[in-house]
């Protein structure tokens, strides 16, 4: 019965977004002009994290550029819902026309040689947007598979409404605890992969193992398990920079950062990631989702309730604390 129930909410709610997405562009960005007004004025959704966020990362900035980047940040939040709505049906011509890519030739050459590539990313831009890249690729001579990690949403319905958008033009989403599976499954069957992972998040206590200073915070705690997949699996690590030349625009650069990933030293990849991400942001803070509380997790709680033991990260009996 719960099936049933729930295969009638997702058509429901599919049908809606797909009606909505039907609508022209103009008409997507009239309504992110009228959320924004709810948005940022009347909800003043997480306004207080934005905030933080922001004048902590450029102290040097006046209060006047401050709240003039949180606007544009509000504005962008909102042209990305509208956005990721229209995406459901916007055409191939027109993403292409909207979402462009340099560098594919040398990613071609990459995944024809059958080396697989852990594609790196940020929530910069419009993320949702940038599965389009497969519609870019020049045709590769081999069984390619072209993935994307992705967080499910606690709403089932919801995450089978998304998953049906962002699946259309190629990739295919792949579920973060089930990534090094899926590779090494794919790798079993010959197939080479090119998986997007999206890595600028605030890990889980547990998951933290190395600390860097990101946006003027000394000690940002970050993701290493991508590192350690793509040393492990020797995956080529190419990183994606995003610019948005105007509102419904976006250019995308694939830079490959090495086909040697066993070469490199401990954390030398993950450096090197957040120091590009850092590059992509400060020449354009709007884009970046700063709503989301990055920091939230210090150094000081870390040392105060956690200890590593033999490369794991547990927490401190009381006796310890």
């Amino acid at each position: 019965m719960k099936k049933t129930l729930d295969n009638i909410a997702f058509w429901a709610l599919y049908g809606i977004w797909y009606l909505l997405s039907l609508l022209p562009m103009w008409v997507h960005y009239l309504f992110s002009d009228i959320l924004y007004l709810i948005i940022a004025h009347v909800v003043r959704y997480r306004h207080r994290v934005v905030w933080k966020n922001l004048s902590t990362s450029y102290p040097d900035k006046s209060e006047r550029e401050l709240k003039k980047l949180q606007r544009q940040f509000y504005r962008h939040m909102c042209d990305l819902v509208a956005e990721t709505v229209k995406y459901t049906t916007i055409s191939r011509k027109n993403i292409m026309r909207r979402m462009t890519f340099k560098g594919c030739e040398q990613v071609g050459e990459i995944l024809n040689s059958g080396q697989p590539i852990a594609l790196l990313l940020g929530h910069y831009g419009n993320w949702e947007w940038v599965t389009s890249f497969a519609l870019w690729l020049p045709p590769v001579h081999r069984d390619v598979i072209l993935g994307q990690l992705y967080h499910p949403l606690e709403n089932k319905v919801f995450d089978r409404v998304v998953l049906k958008m962002r699946n259309r033009m190629g990739p295919v989403c792949v579920p973060k605890n089930d990534s090094l599976r899926w590779i090494l499954g794919n790798k079993q069957e010959d197939r080479v992969t090119m998986l997007g992972y999206i890595n600028d998040q605030v890990p889980k206590w547990e998951n933290i193992h190395h600390w860097l200073t990101f946006l003027n915070h000394p000690n940002t705690p970050v993701f290493t398990g991508i590192e350690r997949i793509t040393r492990s699996q020797n995956h080529a690590v190419v990183y994606l920079d995003v610019k948005c030349p105007r509102r419904g625009y976006y250019e995308c650069e694939f830079q490959v950062i090495t086909r040697d990933p066993k070469s490199t030293g401990e954390f030398e990849l993950t450096n090197t990631y957040f120091q590009r991400m850092e590059q992509t942001i400060n020449r354009a803070p709007q884009y970046w989702l700063w709503s989301h509380n990055r920091w939230k997790r210090t150094r000081e709680e870390f040392d105060r309730r956690f200890k590593v033991v033999r490369g794991r990260v547990v927490e401190k009996s009381p006796e310890e604390t």
